[in-house]
């Protein structure tokens, strides 16, 4: 399989916490699949979710902001629901850092005990629409900016552009 075709998150939806495992690059064209699973498994009732990062190997902002808006939706659920983010690595912790999100999920930079073996169904990202795509990405920086108003001076130009490329649609 080549890797452009490898799947980019395996899970376990049966278990109790729900289980992603992420393996590569956690980016905008694979984060609405994600969004999309947690959204329709905390519509089940589902409230607690474990991502496991050992193998991530990147993130970019949109992921980032796709894993807030979840957070954010957990925080509302009664009882609130959870978000760990397990076996980060320091580059990948930097960035979580750098945009506040540390203070919203909870954070494992060690040696998180937890079998992630049971992970290995693997989340397909479809294909969407140039619009669909520019609203998801659009709505992963907003939350980033919910988060932490520090962010927006970070991301206030993509905003603008994607807000852009919205409205003309």
């Amino acid at each position: 399989m080549s890797e452009a075709s490898k799947p980019t998150y395996l899970v376990d939806a049966y278990s109790d916490p729900v289980v992603v495992r992420i393996d590569g690059r956690a980016c905008f064209q694979n984060s609405a699949c994600l969004r999309d699973f947690i959204t329709e498994l905390v519509g089940q009732g589902k409230t607690r979710f474990v991502l496991d990062f050992l193998h991530c190997t990147s993130m970019d902002s949109t992921f980032l902001g796709v894993l807030a808006g979840a957070a954010l939706e957990l925080k509302k659920a009664v009882p609130h629901g959870s978000l760990v983010l397990a076996r980060v690595g320091p580059r990948n912790l930097e960035l979580i850092r750098n945009l506040g999100l540390h203070r919203l999920l909870t954070v494992d930079a060690g040696d998180f005990q937890m079998n992630f073996d049971k992970c290995d169904t693997a989340l397909h990202c479809g294909d969407r629409s140039e619009l669909e795509s520019a609203r998801m990405v659009l709505e992963a920086h907003e939350n980033l900016v919910s988060v932490d108003e520090a962010n927006r001076t970070k991301f206030q130009d993509v905003m603008a552009f994607l807000k852009n490329r919205v409205e003309q649609k």
